[in-house]
């Protein structure tokens, strides 16, 4: 059983489909640890290929930013047996967190686990690990550069979110195409409760808008056509994680309105 909290391995080079802040590739074999609400620390090892040095906190082991667990989705194709966690609430650290102090370890190592523990990409902790962690921690305030890696374009946690349910599957996951065709298409209104990020947040909010597809990439089983005229609604960002809230059901547009109207399920 989860504990709620855990610490995911970020590498500088990696075989997994990670974008910082956005999504985190990860086996089933970590599935235990990871469920929608868990709230997660970044990590990185030591620095292998100083190429990468410019991009990270420390070439040292170390804490970089904290997040949490919107969604869980399974991957489609030959990853089949992996899933990906999109991520929100992105925060980096401005300065890196040791994660070692006076040479003891910040995390609890079980007996069990000494001989690998610091192998493993995806680690629970508990919370007051959790929270001294943290607690070591300055993290960047949420702003247009918050959510992707140092030195790189970053997004705000909400546009995150929006694009993280672009995609259930690697196949669309960067057709960015589709979004702007939905987006002509329906504009740029929540369909479930009519909020506009424009016309709340001003010039800031422009543009801003998670686009859901009515029947996930992933229960078709294979690839398949989508048209952003049928099968792609525009959601606000509260709609779109109720409509995703339960892993084993995806409520429709008409349940959710329901549901803000005091309708019950």
């Amino acid at each position: 059983m989860t504990t709620g909290f855990a610490v995911i391995t970020e590498n500088d080079e990696s075989k997994w489909d990670d974008e910082t802040g956005v999504q985190y590739h990860y086996p089933k074999m970590y599935q235990k640890y990871l469920e929608p609400g868990t709230k997660v620390l970044y990590y990185k090892g030591r620095i292998k290929d100083k190429r990468f040095e410019a991009e990270r906190l420390s070439n040292e082991p170390h804490y970089f930013a904290v997040a949490e667990i919107s969604t869980i989705e399974p991957v489609d194709g030959e990853h089949s047996r992996d899933l990906i966690a999109y991520i929100t609430g992105y925060r980096e650290f401005s300065e890196a967190v040791p994660h070692k102090v006076d040479g003891k370890p910040l995390e609890e190592i079980p007996e069990t686990q000494k001989s690998n523990y610091w192998r493993r990409s995806v680690r629970d902790i508990s919370q007051a690990v959790f929270e001294q962690i943290l607690g070591r921690a300055t993290s960047l305030p949420l702003t247009p550069d918050s959510g992707r890696n140092r030195g790189q374009a970053r997004l705000t946690s909400t546009s995150i979110e929006g694009k993280k349910k672009v995609v259930y599957s690697t196949v669309y996951e960067r057709d960015s195409n589709l979004r702007a065709q939905a987006i002509e298409i329906h504009g740029l209104t929540c369909k479930a409760c009519g909020f506009n990020f424009e016309e709340t947040y001003g010039a800031y909010g422009k543009g801003l808008i998670h686009i859901h597809h009515i029947r996930p990439l992933f229960e078709a089983g294979e690839p398949q056509c989508v048209n952003p005229e049928t099968d792609l609604v525009p959601l606000c960002a509260n709609c779109h994680t109720i409509v995703h809230r339960r892993r084993n059901r995806t409520l429709t547009v008409e349940e959710v309105k329901g549901l803000i109207q005091g309708k019950e399920i």
